[in-house]
This record gives C-alpha cells, structure tokens and sequence, in this order.
C-alpha cells in the first residue's frame, strides 16, 4: 500500500471536500482518504493520475496537483 499526497487550490466549502472524498473513497484500490480544503492524503493502490482524473471530473474548477 501505498500514500499519495495531493494539493489543492479553489476549495471553498465543504460540500466540496465531501464530494471529493466520497469520490476518491468509491475508487477502487483507495483504503482510506483524508481531505481538506488544502489538500488530501490517499492510502492504498492507486496512480495518482487516476486520483487527479477522478476530482477532476467531479466539474469543480478546482486545481488539483
């Protein structure tokens, strides 16, 4: 297993964060997942491409690297 750390910019509420962990949390391979406004820590086996692709199409228009 394995942690990815991702950066976030244009995160404003929570209905955000939330909407990016449940997100990240249905990913198969994802274990856990930890995420704030700044930013999220993902454990398990996953690329992080695939985290990046899966905010992304969640329509935000937020920065994610």
């Amino acid at each position: 297993m394995s942690q990815v750390s991702l950066s976030f910019k244009g995160v404003e509420n929570a209905d955000q964060v939330n909407r990016i962990t449940t997100a990240l949390m249905m990913m198969d391979g994802v274990e856990s997942a930890e995420v704030g406004r700044h930013g999220a820590e993902v454990d398990g086996r996953v690329r992080r491409q695939a985290l990046i692709e899966t905010i992304r199409a969640l329509g935000l228009n937020i920065e994610v690297s």
